[in-house]
């Protein structure tokens, strides 16, 4: 079994920048992909970006690429979301999650949702215009 424990939410303006850390414990090797997602009040949750522990293999949402950078700490077993140039519409609930390796193609990727069988409590992102 794997947690996993958001931290560094919060409020800024638009154009700020705020960094997610993704913390994990457990059985943290039994997964080999390390995603964020994000989830906007009455609205399905969405990938964001994911990354694959054993490489510098990254995916992203076309609406946050060249804005977000995922990254990792493997040693701390932790997970970074650095966001910059932040905008209302990337107000959200933003959830850490880790699942298998999908075999062909980009390993770890911001889809499905359902592949990704861990998940945090999330942390509260608000973007103010």
């Amino acid at each position: 079994q794997v947690w996993l424990a958001e931290s560094g939410g919060g409020s800024v303006q638009a154009g700020g920048s705020l960094r997610l850390s993704c913390a994990a414990s457990g059985n943290t090797a039994s997964f080999l992909c390390m995603a964020w997602f994000r989830q906007r009040a009455g609205e399905e949750r969405e990938g964001v970006a994911a990354v694959y522990s054993l490489g510098p293999l990254t995916d992203y949402a076309a609406s946050v690429k060249g804005r977000f950078t995922i990254s990792q700490d493997s040693a701390k077993n932790t997970v970074f979301l650095q966001m910059d140039d932040l905008k209302p519409e990337d107000s959200a609930v933003y959830y850490c999650a880790t699942g298998p390796a999908l075999v062909g193609g980009l390993p770890c990727r911001v889809y499905p949702t359902s592949n990704y069988p861990a998940w945090g409590q999330g942390t509260e992102v608000t973007v103010s215009s």
